[in-house]
């Protein structure tokens, strides 16, 4: 493989390639956000409930479907042919999505939408693994984090105010400037990165077993977290489906010569560990900020616009925890000192939430604040931590494996709360309160919020009261999922980065 940094190799301008990266990352990660706020007018115009879930959920399946696919033929093609196609795949889907007709029209060009957002994020981290030593990734993939965290307090914002002043279209159209804009930069920027030499085999059957796998487990946790009891005959069924492809993609995966995801790999305890450890960060990452604006917007009586700006902490914190642990990563050459403290620090910051009413904004504020930290200082160091675990020709696979766990993560936390949180409501007051709202669907697609409105004024109090008991509950039960995370942390090794081993002692 060539190294476009050695000498005779034309040097990669760092600061140009950095552009595009973020650029791409901000981009996926903003298309999972903003188009929450915009759901409301979205039912009302195609009179369509029934697929309304779809519309964030499809997204969120198919890029995390495709990011193991991404890493592996980044592995064989080269990564900048995967990033422009990734990219240009996003805006013409995004395109698509703006201009649809009817609901099935919008979740088929949100599911383009999300195979090409799983290129440009599981690529963008792989690019950095190729031209930056593993020492000195942390610091650049807290600049990543910080995107993520700009597009989680960018997208409700920008959703909202462009549903309100324009239109829901909108929130799909802004993509294609910027869509446009960041693919002509990679194109640009992205020359000279390592061309791989061995000749690619494509793993067409494993493929096909990953996706049937993977698409079954997403959608029974998808089915589950809606309402859908696990007892169901469509959970099931689901469930069934991904453990047997899953089980068949794992035996046919040792015996391939060029496996999509080698099974080595899982052999690998402190890649494991990492992976580990990033799954349940995204696990209360992501599900935090679904749940804390709802608990926000319905116990207060907030509007959407103010539900997202709750979450502006939450999102400081991110790149201010990543910032940190980059830096002092860089500095010691050891990523499990930064892990294990963000992995401690996250359960205190949670119980912390419970204990904190929303209408105290300023001690919620600095707990989610702390939260934002934690999740930071975890997220870019698990990924540096599974890259330094690996061979450099595993480099892609590695990233995306990460990556995978990080939305598997996120999917599961989002549906284990939400179902959760129906549950605690069918078994309090609420449901009889509420009435059939609960059960039944509203204009909205939301549940809550659409129960909470169809309640008479006078017992509004009541349940604002009953909503409060329940979401203490249920950051009590997330609390206490991270200390999974934090036993993940504690048995990792304390590993050294590879690079710069001159400056350590």
């Amino acid at each position: 493989m060539t190294n476009p940094n050695q000498p005779g190799q034309p040097q990669l301008a760092l600061r140009s390639v950095l552009i595009a990266l973020m650029l791409a990352i901000f981009l996926g990660a903003l298309d999972q956000t903003i188009v929450a706020v915009s759901m409301p007018a979205i039912s009302a115009q195609f009179k369509d409930v029934s697929l309304l879930a779809w519309v964030i959920s499809g997204y969120m399946v198919a890029m995390t479907v495709a990011v193991p696919i991404y890493g592996k033929l980044g592995d064989l093609y080269g990564r900048r042919k995967l990033m422009l196609f990734g990219m240009g795949l996003f805006t013409l889907a995004s395109l698509f999505c703006g201009m649809a007709q009817n609901m099935e029209q919008l979740v088929l060009a949100r599911i383009f939408q999300g195979i090409g957002a799983g290129g440009m994020i599981s690529v963008s981290q792989a690019i950095i693994g190729d031209i930056v030593p593993p020492r000195e990734r942390g610091r650049y993939q807290g600049y990543f984090s910080s995107m993520y965290a700009a597009a989680s307090v960018a997208g409700p914002v920008l959703g909202g105010y462009m549903t309100e002043y324009l239109s829901w279209r909108w929130v799909f159209l802004i993509n294609l400037p910027l869509g446009l804009g960041a693919w002509l930069v990679a194109r640009r920027n992205l020359r000279g990165l390592p061309i791989p030499q061995r000749k690619p085999i494509i793993d067409y059957l494993g493929t096909l077993l990953m996706i049937i796998g993977l698409t079954a487990l997403l959608l029974a946790i998808t089915h589950f977290g809606q309402g859908h009891a696990w007892r169901s005959s469509e959970v099931l069924g689901l469930l069934a489906c991904a453990v047997v492809a899953l089980a068949l993609f794992a035996w046919h995966e040792r015996r391939t010569e060029e496996p999509l995801l080698p099974m080595h790999l899982f052999a690998n305890r402190n890649a494991m560990l990492c992976w580990c450890t990033v799954f349940f960060t995204s696990f209360q990452a992501i599900s935090l900020t679904v749940l804390m604006p709802l608990r926000f917007q319905s116990i207060t009586g907030a509007g959407a616009d103010s539900a997202a700006l709750h979450l502006l902490p939450l999102a400081i914190g991110l790149p201010i925890g990543a910032y940190f642990a980059g830096r002092m990563t860089s500095v010691t050459g050891r990523y499990k000192p930064m892990i294990l403290s963000g992995a401690l620090l996250m359960p205190l910051t949670v119980l912390g939430m419970a204990f904190s009413p929303p209408q105290a904004v300023l001690l919620s504020s600095v707990f989610m604040l702390f939260s934002g930290i934690a999740s930071g200082m975890q997220f870019p160091t698990s990924l540096v931590g599974s890259q330094n675990s690996v061979e450099q020709r595993d480099i892609g696979v590695a990233t995306s494996t990460t990556n995978l766990f990080r939305s598997l993560g996120g999917a599961m936390g989002v549906a284990l709360m939400s179902a959760l949180l129906l549950a605690l409501l069918q078994d309090s007051s609420f449901a009889q309160l509420s009435g059939s709202a609960l059960i039944g669907e509203g204009h909205s697609g939301n549940v809550l919020l659409d129960g909470l409105n169809a309640a008479p004024g006078p017992e509004q109090g009541a349940l604002r009261a009953e909503l409060l008991l329940t979401f203490k509950h249920l950051l009590m039960v997330s609390a206490a999922v991270s200390l999974l995370g934090l036993a993940a942390a504690l048995a990792m090794p304390n590993a050294l980065l590879r690079g710069r081993e001159d400056k350590v002692k």
